[in-house]
């Protein structure tokens, strides 16, 4: 199978013309500026129409209408062609995929967690047979350097990883590290395609299982 990731597009997608063809689209969560109800409802309405057979999503720190809204309204809004994970997973043709909206906690943001025990509850949730793994925000030390140069990925995911290594990592939430890189049997990709200006610069990123 055929995987289009892209993250971080923070209510500018509709700028994003002539997207690769692909059997999966993953999106890596801030979809939406200001997490409004209406960013959020126009972002779904495009994703929705996408021509890809498998459209998932998770939302990032930005996206507080996905904290705020219950499980059971977020089911009736969210339109069925589109596969919304939050500590969550799906299996397509037997690839096991599982999607996290948790970030290390700074300031105050949606879907934040305190660094050690409070987070590392969600990574436990994590199965071990993950074959992609969808988080906001990155691993500590791998595409998660700021433009200042502090690291700001989590240690305890990074941990999880290494323990069930998956074969994919797809993340954003550090713009200015948009890339790839293959550790410890895992291949990293931070998909964010707007820069740390919040300009549209960077490209999906394709891979094939």
């Amino acid at each position: 199978m055929h995987f289009l990731t892209l993250s971080d597009t923070h209510g500018k997608h509709r700028l994003l013309k002539n997207l690769p063809g692909a059997d999966v689209i993953i999106h890596a969560g801030d979809l939406s500026k200001d997490g409004s109800e209406h960013s959020v409802e126009d972002f779904l309405r495009w994703y929705s129409k996408l021509d890809y057979e498998y459209k998932i999503f998770i939302a990032g720190n930005h996206d507080f209408y996905f904290e705020q809204e219950s499980e059971r309204f977020l089911r009736k809004m969210i339109p069925a062609n589109l596969i919304y994970l939050n500590d969550s997973g799906i299996t397509i043709n037997g690839i096991n995929i599982w999607g996290s909206p948790v970030t290390p906690w700074f300031f105050d943001w949606a879907f934040n967690r305190e660094r050690g025990k409070a987070i590392n509850k969600h990574w436990k949730l994590i199965p071990t047979n993950t074959d992609i793994l969808i988080t906001h925000g990155p691993a500590l030390g791998i595409l998660d350097q700021v433009s200042h140069g502090e690291h700001v990925g989590c240690a305890d995911l990074l941990k999880t990883i290494k323990r069930i290594k998956p074969k994919f990592h797809v993340y954003g939430h550090v713009h200015e590290a948009y890339g790839l890189e293959k550790k410890f049997k895992t291949t990293f990709i931070n998909a964010s395609i707007l820069d740390e200006h919040y300009a549209l610069k960077n490209s999906p990123v394709q891979f094939t299982i």
